[in-house]
């Protein structure tokens, strides 16, 4: 009978012991799951135009790449896309945007408008199309900074006003990230553009760069914030 008895104990020992290991194998595989999630490189896609592409810059001189250095250089874990094209309007980038953006994009830098401002363009085509991109990314759960740009002078107060306010009104609808302007600081600055006076050099896109970056930041807290969320209900 004692015999017995201690065969159980140490069964029983043995049992708790092995589930204690799988509990445990558990919490390890589960931490490192959740630490995968967590730091991870965030997917960020600069989706634009010709100021986005880097216009007559080197690849490393282009607004993505320098903005991908400065956020390393702050340790922070990105991977931007360049799906800058010059020349494009908003119509031009709504119409590229599904291959543009691809699947496994967590956060887009919205820049379009300019080309449609210097064509003269209707405001209210631009900001439909503006909205089709904004809602399209909402669906697919991915954050946005929505960057700004300002019409010319020469086209009257009234289309000014109605193509300069739209950002503002598109953000706040759409609870976006919002940067007023992006050539900030750098537009018909000639030490900070090219010759042609419309597009940033290296160091022009650097002053971007430094300007925009707690915009950016806060796009990338947005993500984080996504994450876990996601995970929590995992």
């Amino acid at each position: 009978m004692m015999v017995e008895r201690t065969f159980r104990r140490t069964t029983r020992l043995l049992q708790l012991g092995f589930a204690a290991a799988i509990f445990n194998a558990v919490l390890v595989l589960s931490s490192g799951t959740a630490a995968e999630g967590t730091d991870r490189p965030v997917q960020l896609v600069a989706f634009g135009d010709s100021l986005t592409a880097g216009y007559l810059l080197k690849p490393e001189e282009a607004f993505p790449a320098q903005l991908a250095a400065a956020l390393t250089a702050r340790s922070h874990k990105v991977e931007i896309t360049n799906a800058g094209v010059s020349g494009d309007t908003t119509a031009a980038g709504l119409e590229r945007f599904d291959w543009a953006v691809p699947p496994g994009t967590e956060a887009v830098i919205l820049e379009l408008g300019a080309n449609d401002a210097l064509r003269g363009l209707s405001p209210k085509e631009a900001r439909a199309n503006l909205e089709t991109v904004i809602v399209k990314l909402k669906e697919r759960n991915i954050a946005v900074l929505l960057t700004g740009m300002r019409a010319p002078k020469n086209w009257g107060e009234d289309y000014r006003r109605a193509f300069d306010g739209m950002y503002a009104e598109l953000a706040e609808a759409h609870g976006l990230v919002h940067y007023p302007f992006f050539l900030d600081g750098v537009a018909l600055d000639p030490t900070l553009n090219l010759d042609d006076g419309l597009h940033p050099t290296g160091k022009g896109v650097a002053e971007i760069v430094r300007r925009m970056m707690p915009k950016v930041e806060e796009l990338l807290q947005q993500v984080a914030l996504g994450r876990s969320s996601v995970q929590s209900k995992s």
